[in-house]
């Protein structure tokens, strides 16, 4: 079970919970996969973050959620991860039911679309996701895009 879980808008971060995500973040997708491609970017200005928190405050699982500027009903979930020492305890999924769970409530909200890698495809089946397209290839990680279709 995850101590802590949040969802905030990126001006409502600490400096230290920013740091944290940051590092979890360049550990998990720039070290850990080797991809070195740039991690921060604008969509963290207007996403929100799902994180949850070890007692020392150190990230253990994190995604955003942030709408697609061009399909106003299409919310993403993105940047998901669990470091390697919470991995294997249920995080990753009581972090993405959180995710959409929030996207949910959101009124306009219709699809929730992810770029999945493909190792994790059933993982994301289980959590209500369609396998949208072929594998493709980021930064040298094959990936999937899968959507869910929310029932109002």
């Amino acid at each position: 079970m995850v101590r802590n879980m949040w969802i905030k808008e990126f001006k409502a971060l600490t400096t230290r919970e920013l740091f944290e995500i940051y590092r979890a973040r360049t550990d998990v997708f720039v070290v850990e996969q080797a991809c070195a491609y740039p991690e921060v970017d604008t969509v963290d200005l207007t996403a929100q973050h799902v994180f949850s928190t070890a007692a020392d405050g150190q990230v253990q699982a994190y995604c955003r959620i942030y709408r697609d500027e061009s399909q106003t009903d299409h919310w993403h979930i993105g940047r998901v991860l669990v470091v390697k020492t919470a991995r294997g305890h249920g995080v990753a999924r009581e972090l993405v039911q959180t995710a959409i769970d929030w996207i949910k409530k959101q009124p306009e909200a219709k699809v929730i679309d992810i770029e999945a890698q493909v190792y994790l495809s059933a993982f994301y089946q289980q959590m209500g996701f369609e396998i949208m397209s072929k594998p493709f290839d980021d930064f040298g990680i094959a990936h999937q895009e899968m959507s869910q279709a929310l029932v109002n």
